[in-house]
């Protein structure tokens, strides 16, 4: 765990109808961390400054630049610079002709669009995913992860993604970026060689096509969100093998792909 601060203490107006005061509230500390790849700059990514060791490995394999977590010879982070120094046993296979310096920001929209196809057609394949689960079972699984977020509690300006089996969650980050809660959970996996095909990935947001690439890249058969998915997110849901079931919430939920993988009585 980093030692950095996730959440500031700032005093704020309230306003409810017609009353107001000011309170201390806490907000969410927004981060910067530039990724080097040798001497090379890789990127930068706006993140919540906790957990960074998974999320620079799990955003490096997610792009394409290893394969595996055996292919880092050395992971220095310096956190009050804001530096990641990735030194790896080879020189990586990606060129200048795929990727340039780039900021990757913590928006939730087509921030990464320009960029990531290229990679996602290296190293997102078609899941293999042995898991399943009951209905009642996603909808605990989705209860937990939103009840243990602490950071999520104290500002609400995080998501949460978790990796679990049908009856407990194994492993929880949280991020003001979406794809960074993935890539913690995905850095951590391969890090710790977590087999990941009989794995659940439950996640707060909604299910866009690039979450839907996180979840094959990491080899998870079934993504729970208690959002709404995009077209294309289905599409490739269908062409990867995935079951995405979206707005677990309030006992409901819709399964939009893969159905067989939900086990009904």
């Amino acid at each position: 765990m980093s030692e950095l601060t996730k959440t500031i203490r700032r005093s704020v107006l309230k306003i409810e109808a017609d009353k107001h005061n000011w309170e201390e509230d806490e907000i969410v500390t927004e981060y910067p961390l530039t990724i080097f790849l040798g001497d090379e700059e890789f990127a930068t990514i706006v993140c919540t400054p906790a957990d960074l060791e998974e999320m620079v490995i799990g955003f490096l394999a997610a792009e394409g630049a290893i394969q595996s977590y055996a292919e880092i010879k050395q992971l220095t982070i310096d956190e009050a610079q804001g530096f990641a120094y990735v030194d790896l046993h080879k020189e990586t296979i990606l060129s200048q002709s795929f990727y340039s310096k780039r900021r990757i920001t913590s928006c939730c929209g087509k921030s990464r669009q320009s960029f990531y196809f290229f990679s996602d057609a290296r190293t997102a394949k078609p899941v293999a995913g042995t898991a399943t689960a009951t209905p009642a079972a996603c909808i605990q699984l989705m209860k937990e992860l939103q009840a243990s977020s602490s950071i999520h509690k104290q500002t609400g300006g995080v998501h949460n993604a978790a990796l679990c089996t049908s009856d407990s969650v194994l492993l929880q980050y949280s991020d003001i970026g979406r794809h960074n809660a993935l890539d913690k959970i995905y850095g951590y996996c391969l890090r710790e060689n977590i087999t990941t095909a009989d794995k659940i990935l439950v996640f707060s947001g909604r299910i866009s096509s690039e979450v839907l690439l996180k979840a094959a890249k990491i080899g998870a058969g079934i993504i729970l969100s208690k959002s709404a998915p995009t077209d294309l997110a289905l599409q490739l849901a269908d062409e990867l093998n995935i079951t995405a079931v979206g707005f677990v919430r309030n006992n409901k939920m819709n399964v939009y792909t893969q159905a067989e993988r939900i086990i009904l009585s």
